[in-house]
């Protein structure tokens, strides 16, 4: 039993006639016969008798035809959300990102791609560089925004599509001292930081800050967001990425010291995929254009993909 045979079948019910039938199919009247035949075979039974009012169904037919109708309407909306997968419209997207990429980052990047691709289904995990890794590797995500580089032993098991680098700022409120001061050195910073909050988003601490962290006293560790909350409501001084802390800079509510006498710090980062993973989709392929797009206009596409120029 296939598609052909059902379509056939459902038009001699509509047509009420083989002969018309076959010409509304633009096919020879034998085959429309032969497979009404298949059917029969498959079924068990005859579908139609033929008389003086063209071809009727036999109670057989009846009781078939509801189901062959609903199998067309399920076959054809099958083949319209391939169809549109194949397009971009439809499918699955699967992504993991670094919880300090999620809102600055990758938020206004989904916003704009569900408003342009609706009807795709987006599953976004965020977390630590190690727990998506992980699940890059067992296929739980297609796609991983995650600390580069990697370890030398993972390296081989991923493709790079984009990577990313960003500035690693000083921030404190304006009524900070440190603010207040615009410029430090890093003894100045150690001392006047009260404290100053550690905060982990990188896979090891750059070896200036850890020894400028082994100065301050006190020193407090914090998550990203946590951290975040302090310094917007003047405790501390931090260490942020870039993005962190872009939209408070530009309206005044927090300002970015300057560290005369520590090297510039920064944060890279990556998209990237299994490299043994089969091809992107083409919802996926959207996707990670438009995050390709959100990072040019930062300004943070440290390289991009082979190929490509840089935005």
């Amino acid at each position: 039993m296939d598609r052909a045979q059902l379509i056939a079948f459902e038009r001699v019910v509509r047509e009420r006639s083989f002969s018309r039938a076959a010409w509304a199919l633009g096919l020879a009247q034998p085959t429309v016969s032969e497979r009404i035949r298949a059917l029969e075979r498959a079924v068990g039974g005859p579908l139609f008798v033929r008389g003086a009012r063209g071809a009727q169904l036999t109670d057989l037919g009846a009781g078939f035809l509801p189901y062959a109708r609903r199998a067309l309407e399920v076959l054809d909306a099958g083949v319209e959300v391939a169809r549109q997968s194949r397009a971009g419209e439809r499918g699955r997207v699967t992504i993991g990102v670094l919880e300090s990429l999620s809102g600055a980052f990758l938020a206004p990047a989904l916003a704009g791609f569900l408003a342009a691709h609706p009807r795709v289904e987006v599953l976004v995990r965020a977390g630590r560089h190690e727990q998506l890794v992980e699940m890059l590797l067992d296929g739980v995500i297609g796609l991983a925004l995650i600390a580069w580089p990697c370890p030398d032993s993972l390296v081989a098991e991923m493709e790079v599509l984009l990577e990313l680098r960003e500035r690693a700022v000083l921030v404190a409120a304006p009524s900070h001292p440190l603010a207040r001061q615009g410029s430090a050195d890093a003894a100045r910073v150690a001392e006047l930081a009260q404290p100053l909050l550690v905060l982990r988003w990188w896979l090891g601490l750059p070896p200036p800050l850890a020894q400028l962290a082994e100065r301050a006293q006190p020193l407090v560790e914090l998550p990203l967001g946590t951290g975040h909350y302090m310094v917007l409501h003047g405790i501390g001084a931090g260490f942020f990425p870039w993005m962190q802390v872009a939209e408070p800079l530009a309206e005044g509510r927090l300002r970015e010291v300057a560290v005369t006498d520590l090297p510039p710090l920064v944060r890279d980062s990556a998209l990237v995929r299994r490299a043994a993973a089969p091809p992107l989709t083409p919802a996926a392929e959207a996707l990670v254009a438009v995050i390709r797009r959100r990072a040019g206009s930062l300004g943070i596409v440290s390289r991009p993909p082979p190929g490509e120029a840089p935005p």
